[in-house]
């Protein structure tokens, strides 16, 4: 456990967030927060599910599932979902047909008269769509900041509205829980393939992180990309992603947080409202996977025409732990200003890497720190990972100063705050925690980074960050 803060002049009070939880019967959870800067509310919705839920041969369901849940409904999106329903499933039953003949031993005529089919079904399909209805719904009421992002352990969809325009929030989101329709599926599927080839394939910083986590993960699903693997993507079909969405987006799997100019318990009819009457389903599976033990350093090099870059990973503890509350102020101690240890020691003094920054994102399950550099010419990669190696080792033979600690801790507490001063933020980082612990670790945060010693950075830095526990990737 963390030790208290040394005796002396009380610390002022910690930052607190006030939010209101409530649990529908279906299982879904409400975070309300008041926060009445301005006459608008954000508004978010998490689905506790990401790349790490997936399993092999779906990678890249989660972010595909995402892109598609733009697509509308059974009343939004079409102008006569009776005419359409039968033209989509003839276009998922041709394409089905079209992916066993195109493939080996595949009738290449059958696959030419099939695609054919699929472009007339298309067409007759045409005059009934109406494409980003969702989005002009939300733009034509005020919306701002209408998004969605995939991670690894959840899945987000939100905007700010004016305050009187909740009510139609409440109801576009649980449509889109209740009754999505992922039209034009084949044509979204290519558009996330040619996202994989623009973000990857064909990008050497992507590769090079992707190749890292590959690297210093082996058994748990964090080492898969949140977009797929591409032959994956390739294979996913709109049966595979209706599942995925009756499994996990679910009521008794989402987080609905809303924050702003409110009345809590006009929210809260609303979210029983609209959100009550749907149904929840079976628990999702569980992850069982644990990461083993590293046993000895990993080390991999990318065959790119590239500038060169390094990257030294780490296995870290979870958000729960108190060790990754150390672990985030040793990272504010290694790469925060320019005043920090790796800016000073290999940028400034020794001129060995062009920048070099640390890297300790909280996540549900075991996962990674990591330090990231450039080498200045004519230094090499090696020449920093060597660097930043001794500069580990540093931080695990001698305390770090009293003066670096504070300003570490200083530096933390006002980054965090300044964090919360909106309502977007507040509804972001609060449902963020909701998906990979609990919402209050945000008023535990600050707490416990206080808490944190010269002591506890040298034994984290001693059990963590060690060579034989070390994946180092690079592009020569």
């Amino acid at each position: 456990m963390l030790n208290p803060p040394p005796a002396g002049a009380p610390a002022p009070p910690a930052p607190r967030v006030d939010v209101d939880e409530r649990r529908l019967p279906n299982g879904l959870t409400l975070l309300m927060i008041e926060h009445r800067q301005a006459p608008v509310v954000s508004c978010s919705i998490f689905y506790r599910v990401g790349s790490a839920n997936e399993e092999p041969g779906r990678t890249g369901i989660s972010h595909l599932l995402e892109h598609m849940m733009f697509k509308g409904t059974r009343t939004v999106g079409t102008r006569d979902w009776a005419g359409e329903k039968p033209l989509l499933e003839r276009i998922e039953r041709l394409n089905e047909r079209l992916e066993e003949a195109g493939g080996a031993g595949g009738d290449p005529a059958e696959a030419a008269r099939l695609r054919r089919e699929i472009e007339e079904t298309e067409r007759a399909e045409e005059p009934l769509l109406v494409r980003n209805e969702l989005w002009k719904l939300y733009m034509a009421s005020g919306a701002r900041g209408l998004n969605a992002g995939t991670g690894k352990d959840r899945t987000q969809y939100y905007c700010s509205l004016p305050a009187n325009r909740i009510e139609l929030w409440m109801a576009l989101e649980s449509d889109r829980m209740r009754d999505p329709v992922f039209r034009e599926f084949y044509r979204e599927r290519d558009v996330v393939i040619e996202e994989r080839r623009l973000t990857v394939d064909d990008s050497p910083e992507g590769a090079f992180w992707e190749q890292l986590f590959a690297t210093s993960l082996i058994a748990h699903p964090y080492r898969w990309p949140i977009i797929g693997w591409r032959s994956d993507i390739e294979c996913l079909t709109p049966a595979a992603v209706r599942e995925w969405h009756r499994r996990y987006y679910a009521p008794n799997n989402a987080i609905v947080v809303v924050a702003g100019d409110i009345s809590k318990e006009d929210v809260a009819g609303l979210a029983a409202r609209y959100f009550g009457p749907i149904p929840a389903q079976p628990p999702p599976p569980p992850i069982v996977t644990r990461e083993p033990p590293q046993r000895g350093p990993r080390h991999s090099r990318l065959a790119v025409d590239a500038s060169p870059r390094v990257a030294l990973a780490f296995h870290k503890p979870p958000v729960s732990s108190d060790d990754d509350i150390a672990l985030s102020v040793l990272e504010n101690v290694l790469s925060s200003g320019r005043t920090s240890r790796l800016y000073r020691r290999l940028v400034q003094e020794r001129k060995v890497a062009v920048s070099a920054s640390a890297s300790c994102a909280p996540a549900k399950y075991s996962s990674l720190f990591i330090i990231h550099a450039v080498p200045r010419r004519p230094h090499t990669v090696d020449d920093v990972a060597r660097a930043v190696r001794g500069e580990l080792d540093a931080l695990a033979a001698e305390p770090v100063s009293e003066w670096e600690l504070g300003k570490a801790r200083n530096q933390i507490e006002a980054d965090f705050v300044r964090g919360l001063e909106s309502a977007s933020e507040l509804a972001s980082v609060v449902g963020t925690y909701e998906a990979i612990d609990r919402w209050d670790y945000v008023n535990r945060y600050i707490p416990r980074v206080r808490a944190v010693t010269a002591a506890d950075l040298g034994r984290v830095a001693r059990a963590y960050l060690t060579e034989e526990k070390c994946t180092t990737v690079a592009i020569q």
